[in-house]
């Protein structure tokens, strides 16, 4: 329903001293804040109004309103007005092209948890099976290091433990032989191809990449990177998340299981901009107290993943908005650059 314009003053009046101070506002204090030449009674009426269409709520404790889920999502879709932020503040943090994507990544989960003081979340891009080059590194006897780049430039390290003591020629040789003939191909063709010309090799150096493409496709569809989270600890000092048992426990149940912010984070992939997920309207959210801004972040124009900061429903959405605007956009930046 539309409101009109006393009542959306009303409201992003209440909502705003909310999100500052955590009590529920009264009337009078509408009357100071709100900027209107009301009477006590005219407010009183609006504010029954608002509470009867969902957007505020009465705290049993207090005369007093607070926002609901509802008119959170009022507030953030059409009262608020989002502040500046200085992007080159930020920007030098985000200059990084002699650094691989995953550590450009993981900054930038760091940098939305310092920013906005709770915690900042970002799923990587989803990694491709492809390998560019490979290389075998003797660590000690019957001991290799296997190092695979794919075509970002991503590394991807595993240990092979072999039967056979190889020499570092015997090393070499192999990893020539799979980089001349399969490199940019995924490990489940080279797989199928390697099967075929294995008669034609040695069997030790048949066997040793064997494990190697064994080994490498394990490696690139390991996923237990796929998200990185960072200062899950701010938001023990978040009162609103950390009252009850019952809320810490759902609260690292999500960071644990990884799931349900899995789900929300790719539904958000697919939509243009800033998105919000406020807990009491969206499944996604496990909590009520909890809200989520998120926004998708790409490499060379085209979607590799999302990004974003949990906090608090009450939290300074003018504020965090802008920070997960501009860290997504200069993460596009960087790994476009890279």
């Amino acid at each position: 329903m539309q409101l009109d314009t006393r009542a959306q003053t009303l409201l992003k009046a209440l909502v705003e001293r909310y999100i500052a101070d955590g009590q529920p506002v009264g009337s009078r204090a509408l009357s100071k804040i709100s900027g209107l030449d009301l009477s006590p009674a005219t407010i009183r009426n609006i504010m029954a109004d608002l509470e009867e269409l969902g957007y505020v709520s009465s705290p049993h404790t207090s005369a007093g309103r607070i926002p609901t889920p509802r008119g959170y999502r009022i507030f953030v879709d059409t009262l608020l007005t989002v502040q500046h932020f200085d992007e080159h503040s930020v920007e030098a943090r985000m200059r990084m092209p002699l650094l691989q994507p995953q550590k450009m990544i993981a900054n930038a989960a760091q940098m939305l948890s310092s920013l906005s003081k709770f915690a900042g979340v970002v799923q990587s891009p989803r990694r491709t099976s492809v390998f560019q080059q490979i290389e075998f590194l003797r660590l000690s006897e019957k001991r290799i290091l296997l190092v695979i780049v794919d075509p970002r430039g991503d590394v991807q390290n595993r240990l092979l433990l072999t039967d056979v003591d190889y020499t570092p020629s015997q090393l070499i040789q192999s990893a020539n032989y799979l980089n001349q003939h399969f490199g940019g191909l995924s490990f489940d063709e080279v797989r199928l191809r390697l099967s075929g010309e294995l008669r034609q090799l040695r069997d030790d150096m048949g066997r040793l990449m064997q494990a190697a493409v064994e080994a490498g496709s394990e490696a690139m569809t390991d996923d237990s990177d796929a998200m990185i989270i960072s200062g899950e600890r701010n938001l023990l000092s978040v009162a609103d998340l950390s009252s009850n048992m019952s809320s810490l426990r759902q609260m690292f149940d999500m960071f644990e299981q990884k799931t349900g912010l899995m789900q929300l984070l790719d539904v958000s992939s697919k939509a243009g901009g800033v998105q919000i997920f406020i807990g009491g309207e969206s499944n996604l959210v496990p909590m009520e107290e909890m809200s989520i801004v998120t926004a998708p972040y790409a490499a060379n124009g085209k979607v590799v993943g999302t990004l974003g900061v949990i906090g608090p429903t009450r939290m300074a959405y003018e504020r965090v908005i802008p920070i997960v605007d501009i860290t997504a956009k200069l993460l596009s930046n960087a790994l476009s650059n890279h």
